[in-house]
């Protein structure tokens, strides 16, 4: 038997030692299940907590991942607006310009057109002019050719073809002064083609610049001369001459066909033939290259103004090449905008991958806390005391049933 006091009262009593099993068996019981609700309360709570936690730091990534992409696309979006708005301006500037220039060269054109018909209609005047002086100078001349013909009479061959030469170098050197002041009438002395014209004429305006080239061809024969020439079998080898020597135009001053009306009605143009040639007689020699030099100084204006539209074609075709350029580098520079544009969304796409990689991850760990639960829900005593046989007896000796 053993004494026991008891703490309130202070009686004290006895008791054998099945009371006091039992006794110590309902403290332990008690103390058991107090200690077993305390950890079940702290897991609940200590799980809530977790859970949470979990929750709301998926959350806070989610809205700043969001927050984030958000931003960095709207800046993408605005520096592909600007690039645009920057070319569309560029392109349209250039355009402006370009069309700009082209009405003002349209305008010259025009203008030019206006001058080129006044000096067409100047240059008929002065060709009717021309015309009746030469029909004048037809008629003073008939008793030269008469003359001529005389004299051709009393002269051997090659004195002929000297004298005819001789006489138009006379003619030009009689007008020289004042009609031709910066010209050149000289004898072709160059042979080292293997070939030679007789003269060759060459005009100069003030700048000393060359606008007009004449080489001349003499040729004449004597009544009685057996072999007979025409004045087409001098006409190759005048063209080869004048290109040799780079003149503009050819002129073969001819007494040969004598009787030929094709040939006595003036100025012959055999342009058909070879480019730029002429035949004429003596008595037209000065009237022709007045009339080739002053067309020529008629066109030495308009060569002159077409010389300063071709440069500012020029400049045109330099500013169409530098717009073309410009659009060229513009549209590598464009490209690489869209590539860095693109390699910004491919990092964005990782990101998003990244982001929901990490919500696989939370939604997984949510899952092994939810089965954590369910096995802490599942708990019981027999489970517990499965395979100790230990705890077993235990929970037999305290009474406790175990299920």
């Amino acid at each position: 038997m053993q004494e026991i006091k008891c703490p309130r009262c202070g009686e004290v009593f006895q008791i054998d030692e099945a009371g006091y099993a039992a006794i110590v068996k309902q403290v332990r019981d008690r103390e058991f299940q107090a200690e077993l609700r305390t950890q079940e309360q702290r897991f609940a709570s200590e799980k809530q907590a977790a859970v949470r936690l979990a929750e709301a730091a998926k959350d806070q990534q989610q809205a700043a991942a969001q927050a984030e992409n958000a931003r960095e696309l709207a800046q993408l979006r605005e520096k592909l607006s600007a690039a645009q708005a920057e070319k569309q301006l560029a392109v349209n500037e250039a355009v402006r310009k370009a069309e700009a220039q082209a009405a003002d060269k349209d305008e010259q054109i025009r203008a030019l057109q206006g001058k080129l018909e006044q000096e067409q209609m100047r240059h008929e005047l002065q060709t009717q002019t021309a015309l009746m002086e030469r029909d004048a100078i037809i008629r003073q001349k008939e008793e030269q050719i008469a003359f001529y013909r005389d004299m051709k009479a009393r002269l051997s061959t090659k004195m002929v073809g000297e004298t005819l030469e001789q006489h138009c170098e006379t003619e030009f050197n009689k007008v020289r002064a004042l009609g031709f002041p910066n010209a050149l009438f000289e004898k072709d002395n160059d042979a080292r083609s293997g070939s030679k014209g007789d003269y060759i004429f060459r005009d100069f305006d003030e700048n000393g610049m060359e606008y007009i080239s004449i080489m001349f061809e003499m040729k004449n024969e004597m009544d009685e001369t057996a072999v007979k020439h025409r004045n087409e079998d001098f006409f190759k080898k005048l063209d080869k001459d004048r290109s040799t020597k780079g003149c503009e135009y050819a002129v073969l001053v001819s007494m040969l066909e004598a009787d030929n009306e094709y040939y006595n009605t003036g100025i012959v143009d055999v342009s058909h033939r070879y480019p730029k040639m002429y035949v004429i007689r003596p008595q037209f020699f000065i009237p022709l290259i007045s009339l080739l030099r002053n067309a020529a100084r008629n066109s030495l204006q308009y060569r002159q103004e077409l010389a300063a539209i071709r440069n500012q074609n020029v400049d045109v075709e330099a500013f169409s090449s530098q717009l073309m350029d410009f659009k060229d580098k513009f549209s590598r520079n464009y490209e690489l905008a869209s590539r860095r544009f693109n390699e910004a969304v491919e990092e964005i796409d990782k990101t998003i991958a990244h982001l929901q990689k990490v919500k696989e991850a939370l939604v997984s760990s949510e899952r092994n806390l939810r089965l954590a639960n369910d096995k802490a829900e599942d708990l019981t005593i027999k489970k517990l005391t499965r395979g100790n046989p230990t705890m077993t007896e235990k929970f037999r000796e305290a009474g406790i049933e175990i299920k």
